[in-house]
């Protein structure tokens, strides 16, 4: 379908609740493991069944990790916050009941601040931040006119990260998800996992005409899982609606689908308002006070953020905008390049090159990310170091990086047992010169003559008759001389 809806005079509504699984050990309300990928209802205990008798019991490790994203978030943190019942009957939902938050959530009024296609930055707002238990899993592949219920990722702790409806395409909601993602990964609270469901997204998706205040009638597309279906179930929704309206019908607020095999959404039922859930405050379960000493010693705690430490990388080490964003994309890899450049005695940007480039580009054919380097910091610190000691070249660095990653062993080991080391000696590079020139006569008449692009020719002849391990420096000030008589 045609993407060309703000041309055709029309505005697209966007807002998106992210569920951002905490990584905590055991489940929200009770002492039953969260551990991904148990065998089916070996998870669920009297507590996440509702079984008479039980009663919850705030994980506190759930609740510091939803301040935490607060305070990343620039969010205000709820002094006072209660716990509601959410009702609703669904299978894998064994209480009936969810225990979420409604009217007092954790946190509220944040924001992120998301960089455009064009370069520029729009800052979203986050209407709300609120804690609450997953619900199980309806399984229905290998059962034949049946659905299997696995209980073991209900009552893993949640946080629903509501945005204000200000995404105004699908792209500015990827970037805006792409966003929450690095932040969420960043601080340690949830592992980012969408194929595992640890970060999972409804998007709420409306139409209106261009300058028109009132919002049109919204759609909900649910648990779509990875960037690219956000993107392609929005689209899909605003041309879909824009198509309906033209055409003279009426949107109806429901619950949609995506199926990402053929690209489009389908109505799964009338869409609920919150007056439809019944909520009330749980009666098992106290206000959630967080003191303002507890909240300071979270902001205490807090670790480097993604842009600050983009800041940092350009005003530190010298790096270009993309060298930085590239390097900041993870914590991980963050860590790892400032490792580098700490144990190489390198240039930072050299070193901004090699592990942007190579190294990433190396992992990016092997399918690992930087955690799986089979290179580490201080292995790779030390091939750049040999490159700053001069006892390689950058270009016999290439070899040795490349025997590195297929495990030949480490840099030192590699240039021993190869003989790459670099040509310092003049008196060496200059016999080498003299002898290049000897057997190349007419190149040299013709370099004398006023041919100066046949200095290349005679660099290339020079690191041919040394294997490449000339100085490249030192050559190419040899040479110059020696060709200029």
């Amino acid at each position: 379908m045609a993407y060309d809806f703000v041309e055709r005079g029309w505005e697209a509504v966007i807002g998106l609740e992210v569920h951002c699984q905490l990584l905590t050990k055991t489940k929200i309300f009770s002492g039953a493991p969260t551990t991904y990928g148990a065998a089916p209802n070996t998870q669920a205990d009297g507590v996440t069944l509702g079984l008479p008798g039980v009663l919850p019991v705030l994980n506190q490790d759930a609740l510091r990790m939803a301040v935490t994203f607060g305070l990343a978030s620039e969010a205000q943190i709820a002094p006072r916050c209660v716990f509601a019942r959410k009702h609703y009957f669904y299978p894998d939902l064994p209480k009936g009941y969810q225990i979420s938050q409604y009217e007092l959530p954790i946190v509220a009024k944040g924001r992120l601040a998301i960089e455009l296609d064009d370069g520029s930055t729009k800052t979203i707002g986050i209407t709300r931040a609120h804690m609450e238990e997953d619900a199980g899993k309806s399984l229905h592949e290998n059962f034949s006119g049946q659905t299997g219920i696995d209980l073991n990722r209900a009552g893993t702790p949640l946080i629903e990260i509501v945005s204000e409806p200000e995404i105004r395409s699908a792209s500015e909601a990827v970037a805006y998800l792409k966003k929450l993602h690095q932040l969420v990964v960043y601080l340690g609270i949830c592992d980012g996992n969408m194929q595992e469901g640890s970060f999972r997204c409804d998007a709420n998706v409306s139409v209106r005409r261009k300058g028109a205040e009132k919002f049109g009638t919204r759609t909900e597309t649910k648990n779509v899982n990875s960037f690219r279906y956000v993107e392609k179930a929005i689209e899909f929704e605003i041309e879909r609606q824009i198509e309906v309206l033209e055409a003279g019908g009426k949107i109806h607020q429901e619950t949609r689908l995506f199926n990402p095999d053929t690209g489009e959404t389908r109505a799964m039922r009338s869409k609920e308002d919150a007056n439809d859930y019944r909520y009330f405050p749980d009666p098992d379960l106290l206000p959630v006070v967080c003191t303002a000493e507890y909240i300071e010693a979270i902001r205490k705690s807090l670790p480097e953020l993604p842009d600050a430490k983009r800041a940092r990388f350009e005003r530190d080490h010298g790096l270009s905008a993309y060298d930085a964003k590239t390097l900041t994309s993870s914590r991980e890899l963050a860590a790892y390049y400032e490792s580098v450049v700490a144990a190489s005695g390198a240039e930072a940007k050299i070193c901004a090159n090699w592990v942007s480039t190579d190294l990433l580009g190396a992992l990016n054919k092997l399918g690992k990310d930087i955690s799986e380097s089979p290179i580490a910091a201080d292995a790779f610190a030390c091939l750049l170091k040999r490159i700053a000691d001069k006892t390689i070249s950058g270009k016999i660095a290439k070899e040795v990086f490349e025997a590195m990653i297929t495990g030949e062993g480490s840099a030192d080991d590699i240039i021993k047992a190869k003989g790459l080391v670099q040509i310092t000696d003049e008196s060496a590079i200059v016999k080498a010169i003299e002898e290049v020139m000897a057997k190349n006569p007419v190149q040299l008449a013709d370099y004398r003559s006023g041919k100066d692009k046949l200095f290349g020719f005679f660099v290339g002849q020079v690191m041919k008759a040394t294997q490449g391990k000339a100085n490249p420096d030192a050559l190419n000030r040899l040479l110059k001389a020696k060709l200029q008589g």
